[in-house]
This record gives C-alpha cells, structure tokens and sequence, in this order.
C-alpha cells in the first residue's frame, strides 16, 4: 500500500512537472515576442481611398486577422491618396496604401514616410477603348486624346514612354475611373487609362482592352506609414504586415468567392459582379519590388516630378530583410 501511495504520488508529481513545463514553455513564447503581446491593443489609424486595390486592407479587418494580434485598426475613409497621405503628415494617420508614384514622390520632396511593404504586383491598369476604336497599334496613338488619372500613375507613364518610342505622343485628359469611362461613353475621349475594378466595368459594357502586358512589370500599390510611428511601433507594425499576408493567402485562394466580392463590394461600393470579372488580376504580396520601384523613380526625375531617386531611404530599414532585401 505505502509503494503504491508513493508511486501515485510521483505520478502526480511527473504530471505537474509536465504541466510546469508546458506553462514555462508558454510563458517564454509569449516572452519571445516582446513587450507587444502582453501590451494593450495598439491603435493603427489607415487613411484609405477606397478601391478593391486595398482588398487586403479590408479582409484583414473584416475577418479579425488585426484582432487577433491585438491591434485596434481604425479605417478612414478619404477622397484619395494625396488626402490620405496629407493625413500622414499631419500627424492624423499612421498608414496608407498609395500608388507607389505617390509614395515615392511624397518621400522624394520630403515627407516623413517610409515603405513598409508591397500590396500588389503587377499593375493592372490598362488602355481601354471602344470596340470600334480606329486605335489598334501604339502608332495610333498619335494625337488621341486619353483619359487617365495623372501624369504620375505607373500605368500613364509605361504606355506614354510606348508611345513616345513609337512617335505618337497622345494628349492626356485628367480622369479618374468613373469621369474617364463616362467621357469615353461620350466620345470625348479616344480611350481610357483605368484600373480595376473600372476595367471590369468597362469590359462589361463591351469596351475592350488594348496592350495588356503594357505595364505588366510595373509593381503597383505600397504600404506606407509614418516614420515616427515605424519607430515607436515597430513589433506593432510588424504583426500588421503578417495581418495583411493573411488576407492576401485568403483572397488569393479564391479571389471572386463570395466572401471576397462581399467584403470588396462592402467597402468600394463596386459592383459585384465587376469584382467578380476582375479580382482574379489583382496579385497580392508583401515582398517589395525594390528595383521595379527604383525604376518608377527614376522616371518621375526624367518627367520632372522629383529632384533625384531616393534609393534605398524609401523603405523602412525596420523592416528590411522580412518585406525587402536581405
């Protein structure tokens, strides 16, 4: 009887060892990722310009992915990137997803903003045109009038440079999305430069595109924040970024679900079945294309934009070796 006592009692005393282990096992994980696991939720203010370009923005929120690493993302909505990035350098707004053109260009003239991470590649905007377009070949090009959102947008750039190449420079109308397709719809304009979900759009009414792998190479679409916030968030900022990898695994698994076309049509207003046409071009990823973006910077010194190519001062060292470099 007193073996058998004993022997309970070292299985009791073999089970709570086991149990201690596994507490202190636990308690040096969660240790191992800072001060920010056992901290309170920490506040990301985004300024977004609502488009399915920022989907991952909003997958991420809707399906908890912020939440569960314990961060307090507050969207705000703006009517576009330069009001999202004057919210950042106001101090109102720690992120914003941007064009990379306008990241680069607010960087190169002095903002305190860095790039943390890529959201998609390639760029998907493209030139669309009727189905009747005498427009078939970039010498066609010569003296159209295009519609397009800036001089500065990635996509505006590759095929101007293509048509330069080609002697027919075009004269660029200043439009955005909705404005362009309803000036096109008009004919007061030869063509249009847009990107999704207004290419759908466009392709649904019987547009067609013209010179797809046009800017095919171009990275499209940074993650941005504010230096300051970089610095003093930076386990935060982090935990955000491996958030929107997430989402991105999930859109990517089926990017016209209904889950992923609700959440998109939720938070652009878009029409679902202009997400579903579409969404499967949308790539996303959190690798920089560092020499892609080198490149558009190089091209916003040759038009004028910027003084000289800011190099490697783009992006985060924070985050170097996990969304860029080695």
């Amino acid at each position: 009887m007193e073996t058998q006592h004993y022997r309970r009692k070292e299985i009791h005393m073999s089970t709570f060892r086991k149990i201690a282990a596994s507490a202190a096992t636990l308690a040096a994980l969660t240790w191992s990722t800072g001060a920010f696991a056992a901290s309170a939720p920490t506040k990301i203010v985004v300024a977004d310009a609502k488009t399915t370009h920022h989907l991952n923005l909003y997958v991420a929120q809707e399906k908890g992915y912020f939440a569960k690493r314990k961060l307090d993302v507050e969207i705000v909505d703006v009517v576009d990137l330069a009001a999202a990035r004057d919210l950042l350098v106001s101090g109102k707004a720690d992120v914003f997803w941007a064009c990379p053109t306008a990241a680069i260009a607010a960087i190169a003239n002095g903002a305190p903003i860095q790039i943390i991470s890529q959201v998609k590649k390639p760029c998907t905007s493209v030139l669309v045109v009727s189905p009747d377009s005498p427009i078939k070949e970039w010498t066609d090009l010569k003296d159209k009038r295009i519609a397009g959102i800036s001089p500065t947008c990635e996509a505006v750039i590759s095929i101007t440079k293509q048509a330069r190449k080609a002697n027919s420079p075009f004269a660029l109308e200043k439009l955005a999305g909705g404005p362009a397709i309803a000036a096109l719809e008009a004919k007061a304009v030869d063509g249009a430069i847009l990107e999704e979900p207004h290419v759908s759009i466009a392709e649904l009414k019987g547009y067609k595109i013209l010179f797809p792998n046009a800017s095919a190479s171009i990275p499209c679409r940074t993650i941005n924040a504010r230096t300051a916030f970089i610095k003093e968030n930076t386990a935060a900022l982090k935990a955000f970024i491996e958030a929107i990898a997430e989402a991105n695994k999930f859109i990517l698994a089926a990017p016209a679900g209904d889950e992923v076309v609700a959440i998109a049509a939720k938070y652009t207003g878009a029409p679902a079945d202009a997400i579903r046409h579409g969404n499967h071009r949308l790539k996303f990823q959190t690798k920089l294309e560092v020499a892609g973006l080198s490149d558009l910077a190089d091209d916003l010194v040759a038009q004028g934009s910027i003084k000289e190519n800011p190099g490697l001062s783009l992006y985060a060292p924070e985050f170097k070796g996990i969304t860029w470099g080695k």
